[in-house]
């Protein structure tokens, strides 16, 4: 092995400071702090690859794909034998998720690595961070994927809106709210109430009440307790606010949602920090999760492609990957700011991770009914209460196989999908003990993953990677053709506002039914 004191930049790791953010000194050299490393696969050393695309059987166990694409037991021992040397604290290893999370001071983590961590002063408050590449022993090259949390600042944020108005909640008429069931039934989802499935929910903050829980469902009528449970990865747990506003809204709807749709399906939450290395630490956890084996995956954090490092960008669809092949899917939401992502430099930008090409990215409608009728448009209430993300990745500049057949910009096209999003058009859902209704397009991932847990539970099997399916038969969709996100207007077909559209869940279901299959290719 190389000489460990030796130290080269880290490709993908350069981060620069929060727009607007101040530097205001030396981070804490004594605050004791855990970062985690994403391990290459040790198939990328044989020469394989990543199952990219249904290169590989959507029908592998979590077992069989971590034996073929987990890490090097031989790359984790150096990390270790790094750590060691560095005065740093091997917390957890796990070939698996190819991850190694290191605990240890500021100061011997800057020494490790060869940065300077500093204190920043932004906006919503401070964090640490650093400018500039990570860098690592000339030795740990070929087994170090990526750093992440050696910078604390916040990652993403959620993608909900708390319809502003008195928190009495308006009846079922046009322009009104829905709740879950209601909007289930007018997207004719199959019968089903997800028995024998398991939801995975990412949370980067907040939590919920058991209470208000129960008080929710039994008032939707739901007479069966909806079965929720807590995961804390890293220093992540269920910690409610009690502000409505704050990340209970977004912890609360993703439950509510999900679990009015499939009642009898286990729900687990997974808390973690709001951190680049939180986030793909849930991820993770989730995806490999042994013990309660979601088949299905809803996030509804996110941030602009710009706001990441590259680093991070691959390692969390490596994650996605990885979901993919394991037959699980992931629901994301496409964001709540339009075709700028509220980024304000005059560009487009999709958000992350629901631009990653191994997800199904959920955009948003404003919906209206007329007795059984449906009608729907693009949800954009710009400037002041948010619209639909969506666009073309400036990242994943390769178009995905399955949109091959997609016009408009060029790479991986935002979103796939879409639902009601407008808050004005909302769910009825309970946070912190008050009714209220919500929008955005978080409650459209819990949404979707809700369908996915009826089709899954009446197929008898897990629908896994959707998306090529969908390409396949668009029909599936109501096609959303009126509106516009900013810079994109909806048209036939797919497009950068809606996707192919929102789900006729029964047509969905008879889709994925022989002779369709699943493993072919897009």
């Amino acid at each position: 092995m190389a000489d460990r004191k030796e130290r080269t930049p880290l490709t993908g790791s350069e981060r620069a400071p929060i727009r607007g953010a101040r530097d205001v000194g030396n981070a804490d050299p004594n605050e004791t702090i855990e970062v985690v490393l994403r391990v290459y696969p040790v198939a990328r050393k044989e020469g394989g690859q990543l199952p990219l695309e249904g290169n590989v059987s959507r029908d592998m166990s979590r077992e069989e794909y971590e034996a073929t694409f987990g890490a090097d037991p031989e790359d984790i021992k150096k990390i270790e034998e790094f750590a060691q040397e560095n005065h740093l604290t091997v917390v957890e290893a796990d070939a698996g998720r190819r991850i190694v999370v290191l605990r240890g001071t500021v100061k011997d983590f800057a020494a490790a690595f060869n940065v300077e961590l500093r204190q920043y002063q932004y906006a919503g408050g401070t964090y640490r961070g650093r400018t500039g590449p990570v860098h690592i022993p000339a030795g740990l090259q070929d087994a170090i994927e990526g750093v992440f949390g050696l910078d604390n600042r916040p990652q993403a944020k959620p993608h909900f809106r708390l319809l502003q108005q008195d928190s009495a909640i308006r009846s079922t008429t046009p322009g009104g709210t829905f709740t879950p069931l209601q909007l289930a039934n007018l997207y004719q989802f199959p019968d089903a109430d997800g028995a024998g499935q398991c939801i995975g929910i990412i949370e980067l903050g907040g939590g919920y009440n058991v209470s208000d829980l129960q008080k929710y469902f039994q008032s939707l009528g739901i007479g069966k307790n909806v079965e929720v449970s807590a995961v804390g990865v890293g220093n992540g747990e269920n910690k409610p606010t009690g502000d409505p506003n704050g990340p209970d809204g977004e912890v609360m709807l993703d439950i509510e949602v999900a679990g009015a749709i499939a009642p009898a399906a286990s729900i687990v939450v997974y808390f973690a920090a709001n951190t680049d290395a939180g986030f793909l630490n849930a991820i993770t956890t989730a995806v490999h999760d042994k013990t309660h084996n979601p088949s299905v995956i809803s996030i509804s954090w996110g941030g602009p492609e710009t706001s990441w490092t590259t680093q991070a960008l691959q390692s969390f669809d490596s994650a996605f990957q990885a979901a993919s092949a394991m037959g699980v899917t992931v629901c994301v939401a496409a964001g709540d700011d339009g075709s700028t992502d509220g980024v304000s430099d005059g560009k487009n930008h999709v958000d992350f991770p629901a631009s990653s090409p191994n997800v199904l990215a959920c955009g948003g409608t404003k919906l209206s009914v007329q007795g059984s009728k449906l009608s729907e448009t693009v949800w954009n209430e710009l400037p002041n209460d948010g619209a639909t993300g969506g666009g073309f990745s400036s990242f994943f500049t390769t178009r995905p196989a399955y949109q091959k057949s997609i016009s408009g910009g060029a790479g991986r096209g935002v979103p796939d999908v879409a639902g009601d999003a407008d808050p004005e058009t909302g769910y009825q859902v309970l946070v912190d003990g008050e009714s209220a209704v919500i929008g955005g397009t978080s409650a459209v991932a819990p949404l979707w993953a809700g369908l996915i847990a009826r089709l899954n539970q009446n197929l008898g099997s897990d629908v896994g990677f959707l998306n090529p399916v969908l390409y396949r038969n668009p029909n599936v969709c109501n096609d959303v053709t009126a509106g516009n996100n900013g810079a994109f207007k909806a048209a036939t077909g797919w497009d950068a506002c809606t996707g192919l559209g929102s789900p006729r869940g029964t047509d969905i279901a008879n889709a994925l039914k022989p002779p369709t299959t699943l493993r072919d290719s897009a």
